[in-house]
């Protein structure tokens, strides 16, 4: 059974003081090989903790997932991360960087080397690979970040708000390097964002979770990621639907965040 099932996933938080958070509760959803899916939500409705989960860095309380018809039942190199900030070894290259996961695998020299010299041709980094990684600004790491992540050739790519501490110029031409690396690659992205307009863009699937436990609140099938790939991302935003279905579901979260509001001041 290809792709990514992620079937009845709760997920329970046990506090010192006897108290619990119920993070998730019965979140299912399929996920199918090749598909890019992004995740939007207001804060504290489980995205981070559901993209834990598929990574393998937690176990469910309920619930399971499967990859590729197996239980995950931990991190593997099938399915690789990429963290809001990059999580690199600031001290070694970009190239060193790229390489560590090839390297820890026993890979070949050569064989890595080319594979490492592509991955940095790729997203535009092959100028800059004997750099080492503090050298660079915010947007060229999270480009490295990406080749490391397809240095290990996962069958899934999971990002964790991975745009989201770049200017804005950066954060479209990343948007675009994601898209175009989807595309050429064929891999599974399932993209963690608190941007509407950023999920609209990447996701063909989107997902709106709504909190308090953490579910599945909404889903939309939308156009605009095929329509983006090497297109002008700014076109793509200002074509047909983007902007309403952008206000309709900007008015849905804020209607969600209003009711936490309300919860929270209700229990002062």
């Amino acid at each position: 059974m290809d792709g990514l099932h992620i079937e009845n996933i709760s997920m329970r938080f046990d506090l010192p003081d006897g108290t619990h958070v119920q993070a998730l509760q019965d979140v299912s959803l399929e996920i199918k090989t090749g598909e890019i899916v992004s995740v939007l939500g207001p804060s504290g409705c489980g995205k981070t903790t559901l993209l834990n989960i598929l990574a393998g860095f937690l176990a469910p309380t309920g619930g399971r997932v499967r990859m590729n018809g197996h239980v995950v039942q931990g991190p593997d190199a099938e399915r690789g991360m990429v963290f809001q900030k990059g999580a690199l070894f600031e001290w070694m290259t970009v190239r060193k960087n790229v390489s560590f996961g090839p390297r820890m695998k026993g890979m070949p020299k050569g064989e890595r080397r080319e594979i490492v010299d592509h991955l940095l041709e790729t997203v535009g980094l092959q100028d800059f690979k004997e750099k080492a990684v503090y050298e660079l600004s915010g947007g060229m790491q999270q480009r490295v970040a990406l080749a490391r992540c397809l240095a290990n050739d996962p069958d899934v790519i999971l990002m964790d708000e991975p745009l989201g501490a770049l200017d804005a110029l950066t954060r479209e031409k990343m948007q675009g390097l994601v898209l175009k690396l989807w595309k050429e690659t064929g891999k599974t992205v399932v993209l963690i964002t608190h941007s509407v307009e950023e999920a609209l863009l990447l996701g063909e699937r989107l997902i709106v979770m709504a909190p308090r436990p953490g579910r599945i609140y909404r889903e939309y099938e939308l156009p605009f990621a095929d329509r983006a790939v090497g297109a002008d991302l700014r076109r793509v935003k200002k074509s047909d639907g983007f902007g309403d279905t952008r206000d309709e579901i900007l008015s849905m979260i804020w209607e969600m965040e209003e009711e936490i509001m309300g919860r929270s001041e209700t229990t002062v």
